[in-house]
């Protein structure tokens, strides 16, 4: 049973990236995490049943993804990540987005694709969320980056979701995997990973050793300290260790193997683009440290905000897309224009906050 109060919490980061209406209201009629009305899997696949009805499907099946949150634990979650996956469908299919199964040691990798080509391989861009994301959160962004003229592979990390890759100190390879199977129909030498939290750590691994990937971008992702500091640890929301464990079978003192060596992160030669947040509640503020100490080209977006900073959503899209343009190079006006827009929206936030 997940505490209801810390599922509030986490949540709405989720529900504001992607722009769910009325979702605190909704939170307000959630008092346990059981069954039925009231309940958190009740209340947000009521709305979804509702939204159905209206053939609201991609609205729908984003209130069925939040009623699975954190994790699939029953027959309840179940259903309604099945529901989720149900509505995406319906929705894809007006779309031009494409399923791509990946092999991968003989488990399959679900992901989503748009902009492959064989006649024209574009730059890739993987898109993976962290331990509580799923693939079909960022699937209505996977046309804006194949308009902004990238090919792009949306997949979740490793045990999430369709992705059954085990999520251990060897699954970053899965990541190369997917490079593997879209070779051909994108330019995979020129790839830039949309990596958040704990795909942030895998991209960063997998960076390491694999040198087709040219740039990372990532927000409140681990990188030693997380894994390492034991006094660190009790402080870490249910929710979080909750997950880590249901997805690698294994407690915090079980992932101490899984620090980055400072010596790895010293040998990258590509951007790091990093969201950090300084009141951070899951990464400890070393692991910043580290990065800012070893990593040769870190760009850094520091808010006073808590984990995701969810306050900052709109500028954190804006100066993600920008990191992207950037990182791509060569002379696109539009990579000029999102930066002025990403001023405009850290200036508006600004004022507000005075």
């Amino acid at each position: 049973m997940n505490n209801i109060e810390e599922l509030k919490q986490y949540v709405g980061a989720h529900a504001r990236g992607l722009e769910i209406e009325g979702w605190q209201q909704l939170l307000d009629r959630v008092t346990d995490d059981g069954t039925g009305p009231g309940s958190w899997v009740g209340e947000w696949c009521a709305q979804g049943d509702r939204l159905t009805a209206g053939g609201k499907h991609l609205e729908a099946g984003r209130h069925y993804l939040m009623a699975r949150f954190p994790y699939v634990d029953g027959a309840a979650r179940q259903d309604a990540y099945e529901k989720a996956l149900a509505g995406f469908e319906r929705w894809r299919s007006g779309q031009d987005i494409h399923r791509l199964d990946v092999d991968f040691k003989g488990r399959q990798i679900g992901c989503w694709t748009a902009g492959l080509s064989a006649d024209r391989p574009r730059p890739l861009v993987v898109i993976m969320g962290g331990h509580l994301t799923l693939k079909e959160q960022w699937a209505p962004a996977l046309p804006v980056f194949a308009g902004l003229g990238f090919a792009v592979v949306s997949t979740e990390l490793p045990g999430v979701g369709e992705n059954e890759a085990p999520y251990d100190t060897e699954a970053w390879r899965s990541l190369s995997a997917v490079l593997d199977a879209v070779a051909g129909r994108a330019d995979v030498s020129r790839t830039c990973a949309f990596a958040m939290s704990f795909s942030g750590h895998l991209a960063l691994r997998c960076a390491m050793e694999d040198r087709r990937i040219r740039g990372i971008i990532t927000a409140g992702a681990p990188v030693r300290e997380f894994f390492t500091d034991t006094a660190w640890h009790p402080r870490l929301p249910d929710v979080t260790v909750d997950t880590l464990t249901q997805l690698t079978g294994l407690g915090l003192d079980g992932l101490r193997d899984w620090a980055l060596p400072a010596e790895g992160l010293r040998s990258l030669d590509i951007p790091v683009a990093y969201v950090a947040s300084l009141r951070d509640e899951i990464i400890p503020p070393g692991d910043l440290g580290l990065l800012r100490t070893h990593v040769r080209d870190l760009r850094l977006l520091v808010h006073d905000d808590v984990h995701a900073s969810p306050s900052h959503a709109e500028e954190n899209r804006l100066w993600m897309a920008w990191s992207l343009l950037r990182m791509r190079g060569g002379l696109d006006p539009r990579t000029a224009v999102i930066g002025l827009m990403w001023r405009a929206a850290r200036l508006r936030a600004s004022l507000r906050r005075r």
